[in-house]
């Protein structure tokens, strides 16, 4: 592994570029010094002024929250004064002694932080004390759907973020002026879901939350707007039940004295479109209200259902006539 080192000795000075590392290793010792430095307090805490964070998401997919970097400025990691070094690059077993914000998400269900080969964080400090933080990770959040309109629907879900202890009086959230959240996805990729794309551009806002203790928090949301993709249920869903109601129809024109062929097609046809009905619901979540796809299924059933009792009908009034022809002709 080869390491290379931009070292400027002071004026005067014969050290040789190799001690750049021991110089810099000097300089955090000097910043991160306990007895001047405390990362248990925020950058701002003594002057009673916010600290402000700003935040920004990396997508590599839709699907995945990939990395979140915050970038704050803390006046007590400025070395301008003693170093001509631009940037400081903190190994991530020294981020525990600078000070982070606090950070979490409202609706995560479940995370986890990238640990190969080890814990992919970043830590940048220039020498003017502006900080960059970067963790890798991976989220699960939660989100709200109203699945009345069900699969021809649209849902809009959100990224909730939000400072965990620090009041909005020490911690101000606001998301890069730039690019707030960014999609890492190569030029021939879509920014699409298997089930889902996006309709309209995300939307980005600050907030502010009050807990139960009546204390004001700050918050950030950004929101996506997805609507779903319908070729999947075009082809599983909508035609299979439409060729399933003509298949029922068939026994139209089978010869009314065919009764184990037309009672059996009629049956298979409803436990068919039963069972297609089945399916579809035990992938959805359980809902008190009726969605379009059971108005689509309720509606193929009752046609199948309708073709098995007209052949129940039209058997018995032919039962009938010709029982009452075999009476007549026998008068």
């Amino acid at each position: 592994m080869h390491i290379k080192g931009i070292y400027n000795s002071p004026k005067g000075s014969k050290e040789e570029p190799c001690q750049a590392s021991s110089y810099k290793r000097d300089i955090l010792n000097y910043l991160l010094n306990s007895s001047a430095y405390d990362a248990r307090i925020a950058p701002d805490y003594e002057k009673d002024v916010a600290t402000e964070v700003d935040v920004q998401l990396f997508v590599t997919s839709i699907d995945s929250i990939n990395a979140i970097s915050m970038t704050w400025r803390d006046s007590r990691l400025n070395f301008s004064h003693i170093s001509n070094i631009s940037v400081l690059e903190l190994d991530q077993r020294r981020i525990d002694d600078v000070w982070v914000p606090d950070t979490y998400f409202q609706n995560e269900k479940s995370a986890s932080v990238h640990t190969v080969t080890v814990p992919n964080k970043l830590f940048h400090i220039y020498n003017d004390g502006f900080v960059i933080y970067s963790i890798r990770l991976s989220l699960t959040l939660s989100c709200i759907m109203d699945l009345r309109f069900f699969p021809m629907d649209d849902q809009t879900c959100s990224i909730f973020m939000e400072s965990y202890g620090y009041s909005i009086e020490n911690v101000a959230l606001k998301w890069n002026p730039d690019d707030p959240v960014i999609f890492g996805l190569d030029d021939n990729d879509e920014q699409t879901l298997p089930q889902f794309y996006f309709y309209k551009p995300l939307e980005t806002k600050g907030c502010s939350t009050v807990n139960s203790f009546n204390t004001e928090f700050s918050c950030l949301e950004a929101k996506l707007f997805f609507q779903r993709n319908l070729g999947f249920y075009m082809s599983q869903v909508f035609i299979p039940s439409m060729m399933i109601v003509i298949l029922s129809w068939i026994s139209f024109w089978i010869h009314v004295d065919a009764v184990p062929a037309r009672v059996s097609l009629g049956v298979i046809c409803v436990l068919t479109m039963t069972t297609q009905s089945s399916g579809i619901r035990s992938s959805l979540p359980v809902v008190s209200y009726i969605k379009a796809i059971d108005i689509w299924m309720a509606v193929g059933l009752l046609f199948v259902f309708a073709a098995l009792l007209e052949y129940a009908y039209i058997n018995v009034q032919t039962r009938k006539h010709r029982k009452q022809t075999k009476v007549m002709s026998s008068n």
